[in-house]
């Protein structure tokens, strides 16, 4: 077996620009922010964002400018509304924005995981989401079921180029754990085409055993593993730290007056590193 253990630099440059990108967490929790801090600082570009409720690392990207196109159903930042630089692009009509719903995006990541063409899903009947979908960017349809004639709608596998995932613990192979709220991180893991981990401490394989029944990736689907304590910072990973809502504070007020990217130059070195600078 070879070793998948590579820094941040190396694994930002895996992700190609233009590719589609999905990330682990949500909103302020467990989200990839080293992995994400590093792709800006490659300076990624021309990416399509998905995921079902996105915040931190997605308004990163952004203000960084690296997004050409957001697939989510909510951009949020919790008590502080939506995502300030996310709505302040969508507005603009800098970045093309898919409005989706959170049924709809899970299922169509678990459609992807199961490898079948499109999960058909209930609720998105009469939302004028669905003439959208369908007509101009081609993710859902309308189908009967074969057995009722009940008429439901059919989501697209959703199947992004890159999952970035930060996790508890990992060893050298990808074998990793999440420990606490998975969201839907297993199902990105599994309908992504190529992974890349992120995790809180490396293992050897050996310590994994005692958690082969709560293993939530497998080195059959990661290319790529990272040790960045702290790497999701300044959100929330459940078991260990908090969200540092100082930090957050403080990036949102930036946000708002246009100027996230002036504080994620400032506070590049604490991202890579974990809250330490």
């Amino acid at each position: 077996m070879d070793e998948r253990l590579v820094d941040l630099d190396y694994a930002a440059e895996l992700v190609e620009d233009g590719a589609s990108v999905t990330v682990s967490g949500m909103t302020f929790v467990r989200n990839p922010v080293a992995l994400t801090a590093a792709l800006i600082r490659r300076g990624a570009r021309g990416l399509c964002f998905i995921d079902r409720e996105p915040g931190f690392v997605l308004d990163m990207l952004a203000a960084a400018g690296a997004l050409r196109c957001i697939r989510a159903a909510m951009a949020s930042f919790e008590l502080y509304g939506l995502a300030p630089s996310v709505r302040r692009l969508a507005e603009r009509g800098e970045v093309e924005y898919i409005e989706d719903s959170c049924g709809a995006v899970i299922a169509g990541l678990r459609a992807g995981a199961q490898g079948v063409p499109f999960m058909p899903a209930r609720g998105l009947l009469g939302s004028q989401l669905l003439e959208l979908h369908e007509k101009r960017w081609g993710t859902w349809r309308r189908i009967r079921d074969p057995w009722t004639g009940e008429e439901l709608v059919a989501v697209k596998a959703i199947t992004p180029d890159y999952a970035l995932v930060h996790v508890h613990v990992s060893d050298p192979y990808g074998n990793a754990v999440i420990e606490g709220p998975r969201f839907e991180d297993e199902l990105k893991i599994r309908a992504a085409r190529r992974v890349i981990i992120s995790a809180e401490r490396i293992v050897p394989p050996e310590e994994l055993r005692g958690f082969r029944h709560q293993l939530s990736a497998t080195m059959l689907h990661v290319e790529a593993v990272v040790h960045a304590p702290g790497g999701a910072w300044p959100t929330a990973m459940p078991g260990l730290y908090e969200a540092d809502y100082e930090a957050i504070r403080g990036y949102h007020q930036a946000a708002l007056e246009g100027r996230a990217m002036e504080w994620i130059e400032a506070n590049m070195s604490r991202l890579l590193r974990g809250g330490r600078g």
